[in-house]
């Protein structure tokens, strides 16, 4: 029973407000403040900068799952952390033991499709040709499998994208603000419960675009893993955006939830606008796609008034 509730586990730790008006023009950062800008920049993590009247709010653009072969310096990203008057990490689901055995017995209902329903009640025959094809390929029977586990499965297992990877950015600074005693504010704490509820509540209709993205990227083979880090490297945030690896995530729960994906982003929104109201410099790592895809955290800050300062993210 316990393993068919370990996926389960890694897709709930997959997860992650004062108005925002017209702002006056900033002064230059004070020299700390752009000694830390510099620093972080040297780590080689894209990130953009939001000058304040009070200070400087620093963005750092993560995408999870860097190979190891990805050129990129954390401990810069540690130096600059230190130096921060403060952090904000991501959003995180809060799993009581009442959750786990919520999963542990009736984790079925994510893991298998409802009733006797098999794959080819809810594709179309385009769509499941494909997918009886991939089934084929990797020697695995998806007929009656959920459409996120088969999508999440075919990420991790066929492309690997997951093995042999490099820290995190939210690891590292995470880890250096501890160390330092440096204030670190979650974006939000989610519970569980909640988090479940909207998994349950999801027909497998809505998890199709995720497996068709999910199919689209084990398609195009595992070069995208490198790519998708090598454009990251190189600030090309159009390129990471539309890699197939990157577009897949973004459509699978819990980012393409209507409900809890949106909720997710208003919440950094939020925050951001804060973290702008503080005196000194303040670090936040932030989704990739959250930050950088249409509509997303950047476009409503430039929206607002705000000058962001760093690569081109459209």
């Amino acid at each position: 029973m316990m393993t068919r509730v370990l996926p389960l586990a890694a897709l709930l730790a997959a997860l992650a407000a004062a108005p925002l008006a017209g702002q006056e023009p900033a002064p230059a950062p004070a020299e700390s403040e752009n000694a830390i800008i510099v620093t972080a920049r040297l780590s080689g993590a894209p990130m953009w900068t939001i000058d304040t009247p009070s200070g400087t709010v620093i963005l750092v653009g993560e995408i999870r799952a860097i190979p190891k072969t990805t050129p990129w310096e954390p401990a810069r990203l540690e130096e600059a952390t230190r130096a921060a008057d403060r952090v904000i990490l991501g959003a995180r689901p809060k799993i009581s033991p009442g959750d786990i055995f919520r999963l542990m017995f009736s984790g079925g209902k994510l893991t298998r499709l409802p009733g006797k329903s098999v794959a080819a009640d809810y594709l179309d025959a385009a769509q499941l040709e494909r997918l009886e094809a991939l089934a084929a390929a990797h020697k695995k029977d998806y007929a009656r499998q959920s459409f996120l586990l088969t999508a999440f499965r075919m990420l991790r297992e066929e492309l690997r994208f997951n093995r042999d990877t490099a820290r995190e950015p939210a690891d590292v600074v995470k880890d250096a603000a501890e160390k330092a005693d440096i204030p670190i504010t979650r974006a939000a704490t989610l519970r569980g419960e909640d988090v479940i509820d909207n998994l349950f509540a999801a027909p497998p209709s809505a998890h199709v675009p995720c497996l068709v993205a999910a199919m689209d990227a084990t398609e195009a083979g595992p070069q995208v893993v490198e790519e998708r880090a090598a454009n990251w490297r190189r600030f090309n945030i159009p390129a990471v955006m539309a890699n197939p690896l990157e577009a897949a995530l973004g459509q699978c729960w819990p980012w393409a939830d209507e409900t809890l994906g949106s909720e997710l982003r208003g919440i950094w929104v939020a925050r951001i606008a804060e973290a702008s109201a503080a005196k000194g410099t303040t670090l936040a790592v932030v989704p990739l796609r959250v930050l950088a895809e249409s509509g997303g955290v950047l476009d409503q800050l430039a929206l607002r008034g705000f000058d962001i300062a760093g690569p081109a993210w459209k």
